[in-house]
């Protein structure tokens, strides 16, 4: 097995379309906590009891409250959004699976891979996991935008 570079955010911000290559990885780990849920479910105005009532989530087949699907994914756009491919990319699509639930106290590490680069359009296409230690909680695909050149810098 070949060890993985993960990459930090540009200097920059953000890189542009020249700087991506296939192969190229970043991650994250978000600790999924009891006020990110409740900001959470705040913010997109989903009060699902499975995520915030415990007598509620304790009769269904999960046993227990469990976090937004929507919010571990939100993990992978922070990873798009400042690190990889970071300031400039504006997301175009993504498409998800979920696999697992995702508990109060679980570390979710959002993983980006770059999986295609099109010149032609600026667009890249992202593969994103989420995982809990080994598992695999969710996956998809999402295409982004990608600026061509920075802004000169304003004096």
């Amino acid at each position: 097995m070949t060890e993985t570079h993960i990459h930090g955010p540009h200097p920059s911000g953000g890189y542009i379309l020249d700087e991506l290559s296939v192969g190229m990885v970043a991650e994250k780990p978000v600790t999924v906590t009891e006020g990110r849920i409740e900001a959470f479910a705040e913010a997109s105005d989903d009060f699902n009891p499975v995520h915030m009532d415990e007598a509620f989530a304790s009769k269904t087949a999960y046993r227990g409250r469990i976090a937004h699907g929507l919010l571990s994914a939100s993990f992978g756009s922070a990873v798009v959004g400042t690190i990889l491919p970071g300031a400039g990319a504006i997301y175009l699509s993504q498409t998800l699976a979920f696999h697992r639930p995702v508990r109060i106290g679980d570390v979710v590490v959002a993983r980006i891979t770059v999986a295609a680069v099109d010149e032609v359009s600026a667009r890249v296409t992202l593969r994103c996991e989420g995982y809990v230690g080994e598992d695999l909680i969710m996956d998809g695909e999402a295409i982004v935008r990608v600026p061509r050149r920075r802004r000169p810098a304003r004096d």
